[in-house]
């Protein structure tokens, strides 16, 4: 492994993962702070490793920025194998999302006749 494993290093992988999911989906830091039910003060915060997060705050993060918890812990300089697996990783989450809301749709069709 390249990098020590240090508080820091966490910091800054939670960090640039936030920012980028945000920018990805064109959402301001006020916005996910909003979505979030966080403060903009504490998002930047994070944003810029001068605060750490709980699995709470994870979770709500998670929740707003409609992404698995485990995908703030990606590092940035990924091989492409890791990428692969990050894909897989994606569409069996996709998968799973789809089928949720099949599976909402049929009950509630259901639940019409």
């Amino acid at each position: 492994m390249a990098n020590k494993i240090t508080e820091q290093y966490i910091y800054k992988l939670i960090s640039s993962n936030i920012k980028r999911h945000r920018s990805l989906q064109n959402i301001s830091q006020l916005s996910l702070a909003l979505s979030a039910g966080l403060t903009h003060n504490f998002i930047n915060d994070i944003e810029n490793c001068k605060k750490g997060v709980s699995a709470k705050t994870l979770a709500k993060l998670s929740t707003a920025l409609n992404v698995e918890p485990h995908q703030f812990f990606l590092p940035e300089d990924m091989s492409n194998n890791d990428l692969m697996i990050y894909v897989k990783d994606f569409n069996d989450s996709l998968q799973k999302v789809v089928g949720d809301l099949a599976a909402q749709y049929l009950a509630g069709d259901k639940k019409g006749k």
